[in-house]
C-alpha cells in the first residue's frame, strides 16, 4: 500500500494554530471537513449596535449584568432585549438544570445529557481530533439546553499527584495542555456557544484554594503554566476566561492587575469577558478596574454581591467612572452578539443525548485507555474453554457520571465496567461478580472538604471479612478474574486534594487474595490521577488503567479486554514510585499553609524526573499496545534552522507485530550546554497514527524553531539559543528510538 503522509501541527504558542494539509475527517457527530483548529475572532462589527444599547442603559441595568442574578445566570435588561448570559457547568458534559437560587436539582426531565470521558482520559488520548470531537459534541448539547456558556475546559497543570481535580484537569506539560486545549474550544465554539477557560490561573492545589498565595517566578509561570491559556486566547479565540480562587504574588486572581490586565489583556489581546469563579471576589472597584467582568457565587442574596449593590454605590460617591462600568458592560454584550444570543441571526439549535454524542463518547473513551502491564500476552482475554469470568470489585458496578463536590451530568446511559462485559461477552460465559470491598469512609471526618491533606476524609481500609471471602470464592470457581480497583468521583473531588497515594478500602489486600487463589488473574484501575500501583503491578501479569469514562466507558474498556480495540491511551502525567519522588513533594513545597512557592520552577512532572535522573513507576507518555511499532528512518528535512523557520521530521512506523494498532510518536527535545537550566527534554511534537499489522505509514511532524524558547525575564521575551539542538524519537517519554541533531542559528 502506498505511504500515507500524515502532517502534525507543532505550532509555537504565538503562532496561529496551523494544521495539516492533508486533513482528516472529523470525527465528531457533525462530520465537518477541519482544515484548521482556529477560532472566530470576536469582531467589531456590533460596536455601533452596542453603543446605542448601553446608551439607553440605567446606571442599575448596567451593573445588573455584571453579576449573577441566579446561581447559573448574569443579568439582561428585558426592556432593550438583552438576555441572561446563561452559563453551565460542564467538564464531564452539560450538568443537569438547577434552582435559580439554590444547588438543589431542578426536577426537569430534559435535561437529561451525555457523560462525556473527563479530561484526563482526553489527555489521554494523544490525539487533538479527539479534542475537537469532544468540544463540539458538548458544544451542542449545550445549545440544545438553550445555554450560552460552558464552565470549561478546566485546564491547570497538575502539579501534584494529590490533586482532587487531576481528574478533571489534562496533564503535567504545557505543549499537550495547549495542543488539546485549542481544538477544544474551538470545537465547542464553533456551536454558537462560550467556552469560559478556567481557572486562571495557578489554580493547581485544592488545599486552602480560596486564600493560598501562589508564588511562582516568572520563567516557569510563563513557560509551564500559562501556555495553554495563552494559545486558547490567540489560537482558540476563546470568548470567555473564568479567574480563580487564589492569591497570586499577594492579589487574589479575581481582582490581579497583572495577570488579568497586563498579560491576557494587553499581551495576549483578549477581548472576551473574565467570570469569577463562584464567590472568588473580595472587593468592588478594585476588581472591576484589574479586569473582571462578571461576578458569579452563592453564599447570599445576589444583590449583596461586590458588583450589585456596592458598585451601584461606589458609582453614585464617583469612587468608579461609568465609562469604566460601561466597558465592561460593552464586553459582555460583544460575545451575546457574538454567539447570536443577540441580533437575529440564526443560531444553532443543537441536539441532546444522541446516539451520535454517546458514539463520540465510546471513541475518546476507546482511545485513552492504557495498558501499563501485559506479560505473557495475558490480554487480550483469550477465550477459548473459558467457561466462566469472576468480576470482582466495587469498581465494576459504581458510576461516577455523579458524585463527589464538583459538577457531573445526569445521565439516562453509564456503561459500567460490568455491564460492558455482559454486552460483550457470548452467552455461554458465565459471569460471576463479588463486591469484594466497600467504599467506606470513617463518618466524623467525612464530607470535611477543603482541607483534606491535614483533616480530610479519611477512608476505612478494612475489608470486610465476608465480602472478602466470597470474592475469594468467586475467584477459585472461575477461570479467569477481573478485578476493578482504584478510585471514584467521591474520594477524587473538587475543593480537596488526597492525603497520600495509597489505594483506598483495602484493595491491595484484596488484590492480593484473590491473585493467590487465581492467577489468571487481570487488575483494572478506574481512576483519574496516580495510585501507588508498586505492590499490585508485581501481582498481575496484566494491568489496565482506565478513566471517569463517560456513558459508554464499560463498553469501550470490555472492547479492550476483548481485542476489538488495541489499547492505544498513553499516561498524561507520571506516575511515581514514590509520592516524595514528585517535585512538588521532594521540594517539601506542597501544599504550603497561606503561601504556597513552587520550589521546583520549570521542573514539573516529567521535567523533574528525567532531569534529575529518577525513575519512576510509569513514565509521561508510556502506553503499551497488543502489537509492536518502530520507528525507521527518522530525519529531518535539513540540518540548520534559522529563527523563522519550522523544522519538519519525516519518520516511518511500522506495526511489526500482527494486530492493527495506533501508536503516538512523541518528539522531545534538549538543549545541551544551554546558558539557561533546561529540563533534560520537553516535549515539542507528537501525532497519533493507526498502521495496519506488517505495515508502514510515512508520518511527518512540524516543529517551529520558536518552539524552542525560553522565556528570558530580563528581556521579558522568548529567546531561542542559537547552537547544536537534539530531537528525540520515541513512544514515551522513557522509550526514545532514535535522536536527531540539528543547528539553529
Amino acid at each position: 500500500m502506498k505511504n500515507k503522509i500524515i502532517c502534525l501541527s507543532a505550532a509555537f504558542a504565538f503562532l496561529a494554530f496551523a494544521s495539516c494539509k492533508n486533513s482528516v475527517k472529523d470525527t465528531g457527530s457533525n462530520s465537518v471537513q477541519k482544515e484548521e483548529y482556529v477560532g472566530k475572532e470576536i469582531g467589531n462589527q456590533f460596536d455601533a449596535e452596542i453603543d446605542k444599547l448601553v446608551s439607553q442603559m440605567t446606571l442599575e441595568e448596567k451593573i445588573g449584568m455584571l453579576h449573577g442574578n441566579s446561581m447559573f445566570t448574569s443579568g439582561g435588561v428585558k426592556r432593550l432585549g438583552i438576555p441572561e448570559l446563561k452559563m453551565a457547568d460542564g467538564p464531564l458534559g452539560v450538568r443537569e438544570e438547577i434552582s435559580r437560587d439554590s444547588w438543589a436539582p431542578a426536577g426537569l426531565t430534559n435535561d437529561f445529557a451525555t457523560y462525556y470521558p473527563a479530561a484526563g482520559a482526553l489527555a489521554a488520548t494523544f490525539n487533538q481530533e479527539m479534542a475537537y470531537t469532544f468540544g463540539n459534541s458538548v458544544g451542542q448539547e449545550l445549545r440544545a439546553r438553550d445555554k450560552d456558556m460552558l464552565l470549561s475546559p478546566a485546564i491547570n497543570i497538575v502539579r501534584t499527584p494529590l490533586g482532587g481535580r487531576t481528574y478533571e484537569y489534562m496533564t503535567e506539560d504545557p505543549f499537550l495542555n495547549k495542543k488539546l486545549t485549542v481544538p477544544m474550544v474551538v470545537g465547542l465554539q464553533d456551536n454558537d456557544v462560550m467556552a469560559c477557560v478556567k481557572h486562571f490561573a495557578a489554580n493547581n492545589q485544592e488545599t486552602n484554594r480560596d486564600f493560598v498565595d501562589v508564588q511562582i517566578d516568572e520563567r516557569t509561570l510563563r513557560e509551564i503554566y500559562l501556555p495553554a491559556f495563552e494559545a486558547s486566547v490567540k489560537e482558540g479565540k476563546a470568548y470567555s476566561i473564568m479567574g480563580a480562587y487564589n492569591k497570586f504574588r499577594g492579589e487574589y486572581l479575581c481582582e490581579n492587575d497583572y495577570m488579568l490586565n497586563k498579560i491576557l489583556r494587553d499581551e495576549w489581546g483578549f477581548e472576551g469577558v473574565v467570570v469569577s469563579d463562584w464567590a472568588a471576589v473580595h472587593s468592588t472597584v478594585k476588581s472591576l478596574k484589574s479586569g473582571l467582568d462578571i461576578e458569579m457565587g452563592t453564599p447570599k442574596p445576589f444583590n449583596e454581591f461586590y458588583l450589585a449593590d456596592k458598585l451601584i454605590g461606589a458609582a453614585k460617591n464617583k469612587e468608579i467612572s461609568e465609562t469604566e462600568i460601561d466597558k465592561h458592560v460593552k464586553r459582555i454584550l460583544k460575545v451575546l452578539f457574538q454567539v447570536k444570543a443577540m441580533g437575529g441571526k440564526e443560531r444553532i439549535k443543537g441536539s441532546l443525548a444522541t446516539e451520535a454524542h454517546y458514539q463520540d463518547a465510546y471513541k475518546i473513551a476507546a482511545e485513552s485507555i492504557v495498558l501499563l502491564k501485559n506479560e505473557n500476552n495475558a490480554l487480550p482475554l483469550k477465550l477459548d474453554g473459558v467457561k466462566s469470568i469472576a468480576v470482582i470489585g466495587n469498581n465494576a458496578t459504581k458510576k461516577n457520571a455523579l458524585g463527589g463536590f464538583g459538577a457531573g451530568v445526569k445521565t439516562k446511559r453509564e456503561i459500567t465496567p460490568l455491564d460492558g462485559l455482559k454486552n460483550r461477552l457470548p452467552s455461554s460465559i458465565k459471569i460471576n461478580y463479588a463486591e469484594g470491598y466497600l467504599e467506606r469512609y470513617e463518618e466524623k471526618n467525612k464530607g470535611n472538604l477543603g482541607n483534606i491533606t491535614s483533616t480530610g476524609p479519611v477512608t476505612i481500609d478494612q475489608l470486610d471479612p465476608t465480602k472478602l471471602q466470597e470474592a475469594i470464592e468467586t475467584a477459585k470457581n472461575s477461570d479467569i478474574a477481573i478485578v476493578f480497583a482504584g478510585s471514584n468521583r467521591d474520594y477524587e473531588t473538587e475543593a480537596s486534594d488526597r492525603r497520600d497515594l495509597h489505594l483506598p478500602f483495602g484493595q491491595e489486600e484484596l488484590i492480593k487474595k484473590v491473585v493467590a487463589v487465581n492467577p489468571r488473574t487481570i487488575i483494572v484501575m478506574v481512576a483519574g490521577a496516580p495510585f501507588d500501583l508498586n505492590q499490585v503491578q508485581k501481582e498481575t501479569s496484566a494491568l489496565v488503567w482506565t478513566w471517569f469514562n463517560g456513558s459508554e466507558g464499560g463498553n469501550a474498556l470490555a472492547d479492550v479486554l476483548l481485542g476489538k480495540v488495541n489499547p492505544s491511551g498513553k499516561l498524561p502525567w507520571t506516575m511515581p514510585v514514590n509520592l516524595k519522588d514528585s517535585p512538588a513533594h521532594a521540594t517539601n513545597s506542597f501544599p504550603g499553609d497561606k503561601v504556597v512557592n513552587y520550589a521546583e520552577g520549570i521542573l514539573v512532572g516529567y521535567r523533574w524526573f528525567d532531569t534529575k535522573k529518577i525513575e519512576p513507576l510509569y513514565p509521561f507518555g508510556y502506553g503499551l499496545s497488543y502489537t509492536t511499532f518502530a520507528f525507521e528512518n527518522g530525519k529531518t528535512d535539513k540540518t540548520e534552522y534559522a529563527l523563522e523557520e519550522t523544522i519538519s521530521i519525516s519518520l516511518d512506523v511500522k506495526n511489526t507485530g500482527k494486530v492493527d494498532g495506533k501508536e503516538v510518536v512523541q518528539v522531545y527535545v534538549s538543549k545541551p550546554n544551554s546558558k539557561v537550566e533546561r529540563a533534560a527534554q520537553e516535549l515539542k511534537g507528537f501525532k497519533k497514527v493507526m498502521v495496519k499489522a506488517g505495515n508502514s505509514e510515512k508520518i511527518s511532524i512540524q516543529i517551529p524553531v520558536k518552539e524552542l524558547a525560553y522565556y528570558d525575564v530580563t528581556s521579558k521575551k522568548w529567546v531561542v539559543e542559537s547552537g547544536k539542538y537534539t530531537l528525540k524519537l520515541g513512544n514515551s517519554s522513557r522509550s526514545i528510538m532514535q535522536d536527531i541533531a540539528v543547528n539553529v542559528q
